[in-house]
């Protein structure tokens, strides 16, 4: 495909852009637009570093389809998506942001994303776009392609079609979505959500989150704690160094026998029932290694900053289930989505530790949503007592 005229799938007229000379016509058409949609395809199945296939883009002036594949030289549309005089409209689109990131170096600026403009007005978070169209517009879109070989060429007209799908209703759900916000004064608080996307601390990497993120850790002796830590420090670099899929390399459900067993040495690993063979007998002299080498001092700061595994005095997980229950039922009233508010992990670590406080819930819009009382129920749930009397349920402070 090339050249300046635009196609068509179905009633849908699109420019295909592969040559230098196609992109600088979208460059050209656009210089003075205040809104543009746009989303991703990527195949990052069996791969450390996924592959950026293509970009889809509307705006005022038209539609169309970036083939990053051919294009090497994305520059100037980068610069678009850093432009904070345009409205970057998105469905979901922190995987697209993150890609981004790394392929071009960016920032994204001035972003609205429908999926979290909907938590806001009353839809469950995450909902699909495919659910959201359907709703808001009633449109039925197919799901035909939501796995597919972007990489090949040429790009079939059912992948197209796909493709255009996914930003040609961005525009008006902006509109609707929008309008809902400003009509519940959360447009505010919408938008400081995806603020956080426009901040190069979100896209750090988090040292050691794949273990941290594994409960088990914190019921390891510090032996096998620091092993499960080198075990993924091992899985990314050997993913890294061969571009390979980290479950590729070693699946994620043998991370938690191979951690648990590794102490008991070669024969138990062998013989272990859950291991296969193939990868016990490639990398178990490496696993070894991995457990028996004496730690650093850097790996002992790491290691004396893992929280101990605690035992919730009586009741109080259940004090801390009700307050998570209190604070749906505040969501469902209030038309809010209860995943938007507040992520599982918070909700765990509150419920492991009686002394936790995800400080995120006092800030921002999620302060003003859940209000003092809540918060400080939540602060002090230690010393929170409930009264289960005839027709009325207390909560109060336990009194010194």
């Amino acid at each position: 495909m090339g050249g300046k005229d635009r196609q068509t799938q179905g009633m849908t007229e699109y420019l295909y852009i592969d040559t230098s000379e196609t992109l600088q016509q979208f460059i050209d058409e656009n210089q003075a637009i205040s809104w543009m949609g746009f989303d991703t395809e990527f195949v990052g199945e069996k791969r450390f570093y996924t592959l950026l296939c293509l970009i889809q883009v509307i705006t005022e002036n038209g539609i169309y389809i970036i083939d990053s594949i051919v294009l090497k030289d994305l520059t100037a549309f980068y610069k678009m998506i850093e432009d904070p005089a345009i409205v970057k409209i998105t469905h979901a689109g922190e995987n697209d942001y993150r890609l981004l990131k790394i392929q071009g170096g960016i920032i994204p600026k001035n972003l609205f994303d429908t999926q979290i403009a909907a938590g806001f007005v009353g839809y469950n978070y995450p909902i699909s776009f495919r659910k959201l169209v359907a709703s808001e517009l009633h449109i039925h879109l197919g799901k035909g392609y939501t796995v597919s070989d972007w990489q090949s060429r040429p790009i079939n007209q059912k992948q197209i079609k796909y493709a255009l799908d996914d930003i040609i209703y961005l525009k008006e759900l902006w509109d609707l979505l929008t309008e809902k916000l400003n009509g519940l004064n959360r447009h505010d608080w919408a938008i400081e959500e995806m603020k956080k996307y426009e901040s190069e601390d979100y896209y750090k990497a988090v040292p050691h989150k794949e273990a941290f993120s594994n409960s088990m850790i914190y019921n390891l002796r510090p032996k096998n704690q620091l092993f499960l830590i080198r075990l993924y420090q091992w899985r990314l670099k050997m993913a890294e160094r061969k571009d390979y899929s980290k479950e590729m390399i070693l699946p994620a459900k043998y991370i938690s026998p191979i951690t648990r067993n590794i102490g008991s040495g070669k024969a138990a690993l062998k013989n272990h029932r859950r291991l296969p063979n193939g990868i016990m007998g490639k990398y178990m002299d490496e696993f070894l290694a991995l457990y028996e080498t004496t730690p650093t001092p850097e790996e002992e700061e790491v290691l004396a900053a893992i929280p101990k595994a605690q035992v919730q005095p009586t009741g109080q997980e259940t004090i801390m289930e009700m307050l998570s229950l209190l604070i749906k039922i505040k969501c469902n009233q209030e038309r809010l989505s209860n995943g938007l508010l507040i992520y599982g992990s918070g909700i765990k670590k509150m419920k492991a530790d009686d002394q936790y406080f995800d400080e995120k819930l006092a800030t921002g819009w999620r302060g003003k949503f859940l209000g003092e009382n809540l918060i400080g129920w939540l602060r002090n749930r230690k010393d929170l007592e409930i009264d289960m009397q005839k027709d009325q349920c207390v909560i109060r402070m336990v009194e010194e």
